[in-house]
C-alpha cells in the first residue's frame, strides 16, 4: 500500500512558475514509477509525465520543454516544475503511483488527492 500527499499548487499568472511536490508512503519508493495527472472541468484526465525509480522521465507533449519531473528516493518525494504556465495548464493535478508496466500509461494502482492549479491570463 502506498500513500500519497500532494502540495504545492495555487494561483500564478501566465507565464509564471509553480512547483508541486508529492510525498509517499513507504519502503519502496525507488522501485515504484511515479506520474503526475491533471483533470480540467469537463475534460478526462490526462498524465502530464512520470519517472522510473532510475529517473527516466517521459512528458505529455503539451507540456514537454515547460514542465520538469524528478524525484528524490531519499526523500519519498517526486516532484513537478512547471514554467511558462499557461491558462489551459488549469488544472486538479494527481500524483500516482505503480509498480511497473509503461509509465505513460494511466493503469496507476495509487493516487493523491490532488492540488489545484490556476493560471490567470
Amino acid at each position: 500500500q502506498v500513500q500519497l500527499v500532494e502540495s504545492g499548487g495555487g494561483l500564478v499568472q501566465t507565464g509564471g512558475s509553480l512547483i508541486l511536490s508529492c510525498a509517499a508512503s513507504g519502503r519502496t519508493f525507488s522501485r515504484i514509477v511515479m506520474g503526475w495527472f491533471r483533470q480540467a472541468p469537463g475534460k478526462e484526465r490526462e498524465i502530464v509525465a512520470a519517472v522510473t525509480g532510475g529517473g527516466t522521465t517521459n512528458y505529455a507533449d503539451s507540456v514537454k520543454g515547460r514542465f520538469t519531473i524528478s524525484r528524490d528516493n531519499a526523500k519519498n518525494t517526486v516532484y513537478l516544475q512547471m514554467n511558462s504556465l499557461k491558462p489551459e495548464d488549469t488544472a486538479a493535478y494527481y500524483c500516482a503511483a505503480k509498480y511497473g508496466g509503461y509509465i505513460m500509461r494511466s493503469d496507476y494502482d495509487y493516487w493523491g488527492q490532488g492540488t489545484q492549479v490556476t493560471v490567470s491570463s
